[in-house]
């Protein structure tokens, strides 16, 4: 018996389903899902108070995703939308976690999914999700930006769709993890800090705030606090950056394709993108591991660091309810982590007195 999916039988229980009076999903649809979405929010006590704050922190940990980052939420609702169109191929341009998300995305719905990455600037981790999946894998010689000028170029066919956050449908179904927050904690923190690459995240995360409040589902509005590689940092500093370079390789973007609804987000609810440098990245991302068990990539740790320099500039107020988006697990990129780990394996003979001499204890 051929088997021919549905809108329940592909649905499961992802973003779509929970969400659809928010999102522009008919009975008809045949949601194309992996289950994403549902990521835990972790209340922090240890950071927390490593960093000396008086402040309630949660961490929404959307690592926990199908394939280990936020952008499963908007595929989702991408690749949906591009079934229901009748597409044939979906495109990206990516620094890892796109490709990663469409590939896996596009094998679920039966489409074509072409990936364009900046040659050598991809982690194996990404590259291997993307492989693994049977993307048409193409690397660019050149930067992020350069690529995704060749998805637009792409995207004007109409048998291919576009799937970057320049994909409306795209934004609409990352606004769920707002949703999400406002769930757990019965109401909008008071601020909310995330990594900036591409900027779509921070303008998912304000409209969604606004929507759900705007719906009744929530009273306040959170102040939005989007950090950038100080590397990478073209927001911060005013202008496009030919070539950006920072160890967070996601954010490693100099001209991003949200750049206006980024700044807007942050105007509109008085808060700021700022940028943090390498060695304060990886010292936030070292910091969660350590304190809290939970594993991030690089970028992830962006937004940590931000919490970190705005609690010792006193941007902080005590009693204060903040969330921070750590957006990939931390095995997207082990070889940053193995080496920003700051420790090595110890050998030892095959007895317990070596094992007790080399941990320290008698």
């Amino acid at each position: 018996m051929e088997y021919s999916p549905t809108a329940t039988s592909m649905g499961g229980h992802g973003v779509i389903q929970r969400y659809r009076e928010f999102l522009p999903v008919s009975e008809d649809t045949c949601i194309i899902s992996l289950n994403e979405g549902n990521t835990p929010l972790i209340q922090s006590y240890n950071l927390v108070q490593a960093i000396g704050g008086g402040f309630r922190l949660f961490v929404k940990y959307e690592g926990l995703n199908p394939t280990a980052s936020f952008k499963d939420r908007g595929m989702t609702m991408a690749v949906t939308k591009a079934v229901e169109n009748g597409v044939r191929a979906i495109v990206c341009a990516s620094t890892g976690n796109t490709s990663a998300s469409a590939a896996a995305y596009a094998s679920r719905a039966g489409l074509v999914c072409v990936v364009l990455i900046p040659e050598g600037k991809i982690s194996y981790g990404k590259m291997a999700q993307a492989l693994i999946h049977g993307a048409k894998t193409i690397e660019v010689r050149g930067n992020f930006d350069d690529a995704l000028d060749l998805v637009r170029e792409l995207g004007t066919r109409d048998d291919i769709e576009i799937v970057n956050s320049i994909n409306p449908f795209r934004m609409q179904g990352q606004e769920t993890a707002a949703f999400e927050v406002c769930d757990e904690l019965g109401d909008a923190p008071d601020m909310h800090f995330l990594p900036v690459g591409n900027a779509g995240n921070i303008t998912s995360y304000w409209t969604g705030y606004n929507e759900y409040r705007d719906a009744g589902k929530s009273t306040s509005l959170p102040m939005m606090m989007g950090w950038q590689a100080e590397g990478s940092a073209p927001i911060v500093k005013g202008h496009v950056i030919t070539s950006p370079e920072t160890v967070a390789t996601a954010i490693r973007i100099g001209n991003p394709a949200s750049w206006e609804q980024a700044v807007r987000a942050s105007e509109e609810s008085s808060g700021a993108i700022d940028c943090v440098s390498d060695d304060e990245i990886l010292d936030a991302h070292r910091m969660l591991a350590r304190t809290e068990g939970i594993f991030v990539e690089p970028a992830s740790a962006a937004g940590i660091a931000g919490i970190v320099k705005s609690y010792a500039r006193g941007g902080i107020p005590p009693e204060s309810t903040v969330v921070v988006t750590v957006t990939g697990h931390g095995l997207k990129d082990p070889g940053i982590a193995i080496e920003n780990a700051k420790a090595s394996s110890v050998v030892v003979e095959p007895n317990i007195q070596s094992v007790l001499d080399a941990i320290g204890m008698e």
